[in-house]
Formats: C-alpha cells, sequence, structure tokens
C-alpha cells in the first residue's frame, strides 16, 4: 500500500493471495467502505453543534424534548431552557425559569430576567449581564425553549371553532380571532382577555411600566374590549397583543323578548339588530304591530335585583315614540317588550272575522245547485 503526502492511501495493492487464497469480491468491497469512511472522518470540519455539544455535557439527556424553534417563541414562567455557552461547556446546560420569570445563571451575583423575551433576547440579556459582572470577556451565548406549559392560547365562546391553540409568541387579537374561525353568528359586543402569567411579566418589563398603570405588575387580570368598535375600525389600541397563557372570551349576544299584541312574539339575538338594541328595532323583528295594541301601554320588564318583584316595569308610550316625540330606548339582555292589547277592539275585530267567514259560507251556498 501506497501512501500519498496527506497521510492517506493514495492507492491500494492487493496482494494475489492471503493464507494462499483469493481476496474474494466481498472483502475488496468491505476495504473500499472502509477508505470512503476513514476519509469522511478525517476530512470533515472540526465543528460541535448545539445537539453534539447537548450530548457531550449531558444536558438534557433523557428528557425527549425537541426545542422549540420558532423565532418568535416568548419565554414563560417555568419553562425549561437549554442555555448554551460556546466554549466554557461548564456553563452549557438546562437551567428553569422560576416562578418570578427569572433564570439563576451560576457565574452571575443575580438572576436574570428572560420571562417575556423571545430566546434571542434572553441570550443577549445574559450575556450583558455576565460582561457587566466580568464573568466573560466575550460570551457567545445561545438560548433554546426545551420545554413549556403555557406556550397556548385559550379561545372560547362566541366563535366558529373555540378550543386551545399553540401560540409560541405575541400575537394581535384579531390574529388570534382569525385562527379560531372568525365570530359566530351570535357573538356580542365584548371581548375579554384574561391575563396569564406571561402576559404580566411582560407589563412589568416593559419600558416605562413603573409609571404607566396600564403596563405596570398591578395591572388589571382581565381587559374587555368593544368587539365591535374593534371589527369596525381596526383600532391598533384595541387591537391587542394576546400572550401565551392568556385566555380570550367573546361574548354571546343576549336576548330580548317582545311579546303580546305582535305577528311574531318571541326572542330575539342583539346580534340580530347589528347596532344597539332598541324598543323600535325589537318591533321591527318582531313584524307589525296588531290592529288592537294599545301602543300607550306598552311596557318594559326589565330584570333587577333590587327591585320589589325582581325587575322593574318601565312604562313606554310607543305611539309618542313612533310620531318621534320622544326619543327611542334601548334595550337591554333579558328585557321584555310587552304590547298589551285593547280586549274590546280584540273582540270586536274577532267579530268582524266571524261576519267575514258568514258572508264567505252564504256566498259559496248560493252558487252551489
Amino acid at each position: 500500500m501506497a501512501w500519498g503526502m496527506s497521510g492517506l492511501p493514495s492507492r491500494i495493492e492487493v496482494a494475489g493471495s492471503v493464507g494462499g487464497r483469493v481476496l474474494g469480491r466481498l472483502q475488496l468491497a468491505t476495504l473500499a467502505m472502509l477508505f470512503v469512511s476513514l476519509a469522511g472522518l478525517i476530512g470533515a470540519p472540526k465543528v460541535l453543534t448545539a445537539a453534539s455539544q447537548q450530548e457531550t455535557t449531558g444536558a438534557g439527556s433523557g428528557s425527549g424534548q425537541q426545542p422549540f424553534t420558532s423565532a418568535e417563541t416568548i419565554i414563560s414562567a417555568n419553562d425549561l431552557l437549554f442555555i448554551q455557552v460556546f466554549d466554557v461547556e461548564q456553563m452549557t446546560r438546562e437551567y428553569r425559569v422560576n416562578g418570578a420569570g427569572t433564570v439563576d445563571f451560576p457565574p452571575l451575583p443575580e438572576p436574570v430576567q428572560v420571562a417575556g423575551l423571545t430566546p434571542g433576547q434572553a441570550a443577549k440579556a445574559i450575556e450583558k449581564k455576565c460582561m457587566e459582572a466580568g464573568v466573560l470577556s466575550h460570551p457567545q451565548i445561545s438560548v433554546t425553549v426545551r420545554e413549556s406549559r403555557v406556550h397556548s392560547v385559550s379561545v372560547s365562546g362566541a366563535v366558529r371553532a373555540a378550543q386551545i391553540y399553540p401560540v409560541f409568541g405575541r400575537i394581535s387579537l384579531l390574529d388570534l380571532l382569525a385562527q379560531a374561525g372568525g365570530l359566530a353568528d351570535d357573538a356580542g359586543g365584548t371581548v375579554t382577555i384574561t391575563r396569564g402569567d406571561t402576559s404580566r411579566l411582560v407589563a412589568a418589563a416593559s419600558p416605562g411600566a413603573a409609571g404607566d398603570d396600564t403596563k405596570s405588575a398591578s395591572s388589571p387580570a382581565a381587559v374587555t374590549i368593544n368587539l365591535r368598535q374593534l371589527m369596525d375600525t381596526g383600532d391598533e389600541k384595541l387591537n391587542m397583543d394576546v400572550y401565551p397563557g392568556d385566555h380570550v372570551t367573546v361574548s354571546r349576544a343576549g336576548l330580548v323578548y317582545v311579546v303580546g299584541a305582535v305577528s311574531k312574539p318571541g326572542a330575539y339575538s342583539l346580534a340580530d339588530a347589528r347596532q344597539d338594541m332598541t324598543v323600535l328595532r325589537a318591533l321591527a323583528l318582531a313584524g307589525s304591530l296588531a290592529p288592537y295594541a294599545k301602543t300607550k301601554s306598552v311596557v318594559l320588564l326589565r330584570p333587577d335585583a333590587a327591585a320589589p318583584k325582581g325587575r322593574d316595569e318601565i312604562p313606554i308610550n310607543l305611539r309618542a315614540m313612533l310620531k318621534g316625540d320622544i326619543s327611542d330606548r334601548p334595550l337591554q339582555s333579558n328585557d321584555i317588550l310587552f304590547v298589551p292589547d285593547s280586549t274590546a277592539m280584540k273582540a270586536l275585530h274577532r267579530g268582524a272575522d266571524v261576519v267575514a267567514m258568514g258572508v264567505s259560507f252564504a256566498g259559496a251556498a248560493a252558487i252551489m245547485p
């Protein structure tokens, strides 16, 4: 066998016999495969990937967890991070984010706030702390989320596909509702975002949080948004960011009831009005008034636990309202609009119906042979 300048064999000279036998084709194939493998190992660049370094250091062994690879991943409390410090194997391992959103990095005297940051931002924050503390002069750090329990948002209420959606980073409310299939037909006028730990930590860590009540650690646990205004205008102030661990609930439109002397008495959704439901809009949905309706004596029954009978009885002069003498009145969920009838007028109309029916029968009898 002859060897070249690189230390690799330049050619293979196979002896005519080994142990008195000529080498078979199988032996030649084995030698060729061995040669290719050695060449690949010697020529390959000596670069350790994150995965190989993990195996070398023992970090994450046996966990079976795949890293979250989304560039927009937001780190949350109790997440499991894999922090890799290049050229410093002693610091490269898994770290758990505590409930306060910080991670204890042993070389540093104080924990580092990482909740609410992307892995890239967290790596920069740790690098900065290391340089400030004089631990590392030129650190190169990478952070990967290995395990998380809160990288999802629950969407419920009046949406077409209410379920839990995986969300790795911040997402706007409108984009989240679009993922949920849009609003259901009975969607109400509000949407409530119940904030989780991540969003509260983000608010506390954002610039100016100390002097801004809306971004402080004591910010409200739930935010209610005017959904109709958001859908109509797309106002960015209302199109808030939603974070992993939040819960979004779209309210369902309430019902109002129209009973009495109308052509179609029944329950009507507040969403049917497409705008704020009022007395006149509810009556329009219930069809025309009966001829014997007492338009001066309409009553609005509104639930009120403080009232003697558990409801208020609000008189409405519908005739004056139809003339424009008084303003239309808004209705609320579970309101009952009662349109009374005139017993005398009702009897008169029934009598007229009977007379008309008799005339019809008499005419039919007259033309019969």
